[in-house]
């Protein structure tokens, strides 16, 4: 998996590490910016025992690289700071993906958002 372009199917349930080699979950969804065509951030699964118990994260794509050597995703966050980050249930995702919450999703990881302008 060497291609700086993947598919969603490929991103979609791929393993995140953080860089001490720590398992961080995996990508469970991408979320798209339609008016920019760009990926506004991806959901994050992390914690729990087989699915339960689990919480789920907003991270901005651009927070992630790719690791060649083992085709996992690396993100730069200690896994402490994901154990007291909010997230949300699985079954209660977020309404809607509007500035406000964009910011506070960037703002988390020290990244600037990419507000799409209002029609």
């Amino acid at each position: 998996m060497t291609s700086k372009i993947l598919s969603s199917s490929i991103v979609e349930g791929i393993h995140v590490k953080n860089d001490q080699g720590e398992n961080l979950g995996k990508i469970k969804d991408l979320m798209i910016d339609v008016q920019k065509g760009e990926v506004a951030y991806a959901v994050l699964s992390f914690g729990g025992i087989m699915g339960v118990g689990e919480k789920y994260f907003a991270v901005p794509f651009e927070a992630f690289y790719l690791d060649p050597d083992d085709e996992k995703l690396v993100l730069k966050v200690a896994k402490e700071k994901l154990e007291r980050a909010k997230g949300f249930d699985k079954k209660n995702w977020p309404t809607h993906a509007n500035n406000d919450h964009l910011r506070l999703v960037y703002d988390n990881y020290n990244y600037e958002p990419k507000l799409s302008q209002n029609h």
